[in-house]
């Protein structure tokens, strides 16, 4: 007994160590990132640097018209994607049969997840920019990262919902609730935690693309702030691609300086949906 005892502990210790070893190998490098992000880019961080637009091909100047651009575009994708999502998860999880067909869909829905970025960049061109006529603006941008964040959205939607224990369904029928109402005001409280957890990634996700808003209306240089959803607009990724590879003799600081921006600007978005994620847990 003891020697099993003994082989228990030493297995149970050697995995947490794998564990443990996986984690830093994880977070290490990403701090270490953020580290030398910051270290590099804070120099330039000013009142001026985010409150002007740029000048001189964004080697002097701001980047106050990014930095609303690319909160307009994250904005966009998920006011469009997050109803969507949820819509579509509640008829997968509460109304959908468990047929083929719902196979097939849910099947479909994980796919789209690993399709490459510039796909989603192309489809929007072809369908929001040139087929509904919306040429190159805001709304074909957030309606082309809308659809790549909606499997995201599907997903966990899906999932949390299908988490929300049987019992609240079933008392709340027992009453004589309506599946809607039941849905409406049992299910998706409970599984509304998860679902903002979804929306945190996919808004994530879509703040740093480059690719797909680069052919669907993102633009290096418009001084002025979009004041329609079908003008065209800066977004930080895309201005920070452009500073890095195609602006000869850019300051290194200025593009770690955009760099630490668009990190900070995801960063306060996420801590803003995770405060309401956190209250509608404990409302």
């Amino acid at each position: 007994m003891t020697s099993n005892l003994r082989s228990r502990q030493l297995t149970q210790k050697t995995a947490m160590s794998l564990l443990f070893g996986a984690m830093l190998a994880v977070v290490v490098p990403i701090i270490l990132i953020i580290i030398y992000m910051v270290a590099s880019g804070y120099s330039v961080i000013s009142w001026e640097f985010i409150s002007q637009a740029p000048s001189q091909a964004g080697r002097a100047g701001g980047i106050l018209p990014a930095i609303v651009g690319t909160a307009y575009l994250m904005l966009g994708t998920i006011l469009i994607a997050l109803p969507i999502g949820v819509m579509a998860g509640i008829y997968l999880s509460e109304y959908a049969r468990d047929n083929w067909l719902t196979r097939l869909i849910n099947l479909a829905i994980i796919n789209l997840a690993g399709v490459p970025s510039i796909v989603f960049g192309l489809f929007g061109l072809a369908v929001f920019v040139l087929a509904l006529d919306m040429g190159l603006s805001l709304i074909a941008a957030s309606l082309t990262l809308a659809a790549q964040a909606l499997a995201m959205t599907i997903t966990t939607s899906r999932e949390a919902i299908i988490a929300v224990p049987k019992e609240y369904r079933d008392g709340s029928l027992a009453i004589g609730v309506s599946r809607w109402q039941t849905i409406r005001h049992a299910v998706l409280p409970e599984a509304s935690p998860g679902i903002l957890t979804g929306a945190i990634l996919a808004m994530s996700r879509a703040a740093g693309e480059t690719a797909p808003i680069l052919v669907v209306g993102a633009a290096f240089l418009v001084p002025n702030l979009p004041t329609s959803p079908f003008d065209r607009f800066m977004a930080l990724p895309y201005h920070l691609y452009t500073v890095s590879a195609h602006v000869p003799g850019m300051p290194r600081e200025v593009m770690w300086g955009v760099a630490l921006v668009l990190v900070a600007m995801v960063l306060l978005f996420n801590i803003l949906v995770a405060v309401i994620r956190i209250k509608t847990r404990k409302r």
